[in-house]
């Protein structure tokens, strides 16, 4: 994949080696990145994006010396590395490179990785229930986009892919589902959509709150609560928000097969109409 990376005040082709064996980052994992992207000569939210990897370094006790407004500018500045409209990952990082046990923030650092990424195409995933489970907001820093949590996430996606399946449904410590391992939940019962509401065991994706503001503006339901497996097993239709993917449709939880329902179509129309510009932003 074609790779470009600004660090250390310019860019560099490929992924150059930023951090040493004795870096806070290494060994404590004090590192926070984000994920937009841009595809089809857009970039929806890239400006949220960046502001939200503003707040995760803070969370972890980092010190980040650039504003979200010069991240953007550096990543449209990358965007010109890339051949026409290229699919584009865009992840901007930042780290401590100093300090015993707590990150020391005036070591700081950054980096912004451009990487060349297709889009998945709109087909359905399958997904199982996890055995793991997400951390409540007093065992992790969950208000982060933190590198540390997603061991767990991986975990439970190898479990899921050891069984068969390309995802995972994670509950929260209380049981209650919380959302894929690696992307936001909706079911539909009914024509109305529910969707976990935030509680601290999970991020109130941008990409899920920008859905659910398209979704409201064209006269949808969405009912923000605590949802069951049981519910999940039972519901009309399955789907998934994230910024890898944007909107992508579950067609089989567990043994159970699925189609792609029409408010997983509406909610991937209206957002890719948003994200052309298409749509008023409600």
């Amino acid at each position: 994949m074609a790779t470009w990376t600004w660090f250390d005040g310019k860019w560099h082709e490929g992924s150059p080696r930023v951090i040493a064996p004795a870096d806070h980052a290494m060994w404590m994992s004090s590192v926070v990145f984000d994920g937009a992207r841009r595809f089809e000569g857009v970039a929806p939210d890239l400006d949220a994006h960046c502001a939200r990897v503003i707040n995760s370094a803070k969370v972890m006790g980092l010190e980040p010396k650039l504003a979200a407004k010069d991240i953007e500018a550096l990543a449209r500045e990358g965007f010109s590395r890339f051949p026409g409209e290229a699919a584009l990952y865009i992840k901007p990082m930042f780290w401590a490179s100093e300090g015993f046990i707590a990150p020391d923030p005036a070591s700081t650092q950054f980096a912004l990785m451009l990487i060349e990424t297709p889009m998945p195409a709109f087909k359905g995933f399958s997904a199982m229930l996890s055995g793991f489970r997400r951390p409540g907001r007093e065992m992790a820093p969950t208000s982060a986009k933190a590198a540390c949590l997603y061991p767990n996430s991986a975990r439970a996606i190898a479990e899921a892919q050891r069984a068969g399946f390309d995802n995972c449904v994670m509950l929260d410590g209380c049981g209650n589902v919380a959302e894929f391992a690696t992307a936001n939940i909706f079911i539909a019962s009914g024509g109305v959509l529910h969707t976990p509401a935030p509680n601290g065991a999970f991020l109130n994706g941008i990409t899920k709150q920008r859905v659910m503001a398209l979704l409201r503006a064209a006269g949808v339901e969405i009912i923000e609560r605590g949802l069951t497996w049981e519910e999940v097993m039972a519901a009309d239709e399955i789907f998934a928000t994230g910024n890898f993917a944007k909107v992508m449709p579950c067609i089989r939880i567990g043994e159970r097969k699925l189609p792609i329902g029409p408010l997983a179509r509406k909610a991937r129309a209206l957002y890719m109409d948003f994200a052309h510009g298409r749509a008023q932003i409600p």
